[in-house]
């Protein structure tokens, strides 16, 4: 049998030390020692020096890492003196986090840019409905062909783009092996590649460009011309930034000391807005080369 018996933080045992107070949350159980004589003895408290230290200190280790910790010591007479100490535990649902701000600007600032292309789309349909014969007439010209291959090319460069960024969460600037070991490429590998497919895109759709001027397609001549350089033209000039923040990205990797989080966040954003300009491209193509 036992009886719970509480300390004020001030109280000392006879024995000259503080059961309880020294430590929050303690509770002190004195044990009735069973007598020779028979039951009914009076409580007794262990008197042991070494016992009061040892309850004094305690494990503190062990407290930290469980809930409950349960120290007992024992002196003579058969009496043991125990403490318990409770440590709160973690809130189940976890600390609530507040969101990446650069992550934000980032959906934002392409939320604004889709829906820029969506007004150069509504643009486009609008004026392909009041004349849909000179849609008929003037889309025969485009060199569809040569459009899919420059595509393929471009979402090719998305693939690219997104290995560097691999990279660079591995926090990997430069190669590690060979010019050729591909495996073993960094981030500015990856990045140069993207910047070249990047670039001969843009050479290709310039190409484009000289030959519907000669076929007599131009922004002053028709509706259809202007549709056609408005849309493809706005879409090359946010290419023409990709590259150029891809050049960003290079060179301040090469001129940082140590590549770190800042600038591996800078390449991921960078990635996000390439594949923005894949995707709209895309859909750009389908219905401007395909959808007569």
């Amino acid at each position: 049998m036992f009886t719970p018996r509480s300390y004020p933080p001030a109280a000392r045992s006879p024995a000259g030390f503080v059961p309880a107070g020294t430590r929050p949350d303690v509770v002190v159980l004195t044990l009735r020692a069973p007598s020779r004589t028979g039951s009914g003895a009076r409580p007794r408290t262990c008197t042991d020096p070494s016992a009061a230290a040892s309850v004094r200190a305690g494990d503190t280790r062990t407290a930290r890492s469980r809930p409950w910790l349960v120290h007992r010591e024992f002196c003579r007479h058969n009496v043991s003196v125990t403490t318990a100490t409770h440590t709160p535990a973690k809130p189940v649902g976890g600390s609530i986090n507040r969101p990446n701000l650069t992550s934000v600007g980032t959906i934002v600032w392409l939320a604004s840019e889709l829906m820029f292309f969506a007004g150069l789309f509504a643009m486009y349909f609008t004026l392909r409905s009041t004349s849909p014969e000179l849609w008929a007439t003037e889309s025969a010209k485009l060199n569809v062909p040569l459009a899919l291959a420059n595509t393929i090319v471009l979402v090719l460069s998305s693939v690219t783009c997104q290995f560097g960024v691999f990279a660079a969460e591995r926090l990997q600037p430069r190669r590690s092996g060979g010019l050729f070991q591909i495996t073993r490429w960094g981030m500015i590998e990856w990045f140069a590649l993207t910047f070249i497919m990047g670039a001969i895109f843009v050479a290709v759709q310039a190409f484009e460009y000289a030959e519907l001027v000669a076929h007599g397609i131009s922004i002053p001549a028709h509706a259809y011309g202007s549709a056609f350089y408005i849309t493809t033209g706005f879409h090359a000039l946010h290419v023409t930034a990709g590259l150029i923040a891809f050049l960003f990205i290079m060179g301040r990797a090469f001129i940082a000391k140590r590549f770190g989080h800042f600038e591996a966040t800078s390449a991921i954003v960078v990635s996000y807005y390439w594949h923005f300009v894949d995707v709209v491209w895309i859909v750009l193509f389908l219905v401007v080369y395909f959808l007569r």
